[in-house]
């Protein structure tokens, strides 16, 4: 498995990988109902870098890594990251996440924060605890889960 800054011609990968995790509506803020078109503004932004982790000329996950916010707070990175549901379990999370730790120190951000991490998603809150994650806050009731209504979301955070 390779890591690699993502391509134009990655658009239809990223894709099925983006609408895949989405459809769910149980851990992104996305409209399960996103068009594709959307997708240039939400995962290709002039502002973000995207990265694609592929086995086999096969995208398996892919994230973005960006300012967490503009000028005074941009030394703080925010991070996406996404696995093709056919390709948890194998480590794919894992990777993405060492890989964003490394460019971002090497880019010269200072820490990595995620605004919204949903309290249901014990999946990722292990993992981004496993990389030195700290919940730093909660969202009372921030994200609308699909079937579970109204839940916590949390902000986590790590320093570089």
């Amino acid at each position: 498995m390779k890591i690699r800054e993502a391509r134009l011609d990655d658009e239809d990968s990223i894709w099925e990988i983006f609408k895949s995790v989405i459809k769910t509506g149980d851990t992104y803020v996305f409209d399960p109902k996103t068009k594709k078109e959307s997708l240039s503004k939400l995962w290709f932004a002039s502002y973000m870098q995207t990265y694609v982790l592929e086995e086999n000329d096969k995208i398996l996950g892919t994230y973005i890594i960006k300012p967490n916010q503009i000028d005074l707070g941009s030394h703080i990175a925010n991070c996406s990251y996404m696995v093709h549901p056919n390709a948890q379990g194998k480590g794919v999370g894992k990777m993405l996440c060492e890989h964003s730790l490394e460019l971002a120190k090497k880019v010269g951000y200072k820490a990595i924060q995620f605004n919204i991490v949903v309290s249901t998603n014990t999946p990722a809150i292990r993992l981004w605890k496993k990389y030195g994650f700290e919940i730093i806050g909660t969202i009372p009731k921030g994200f609308k889960h699909s079937s579970l209504g109204y839940v916590d979301a949390y902000i986590m955070f790590r320093e570089l």
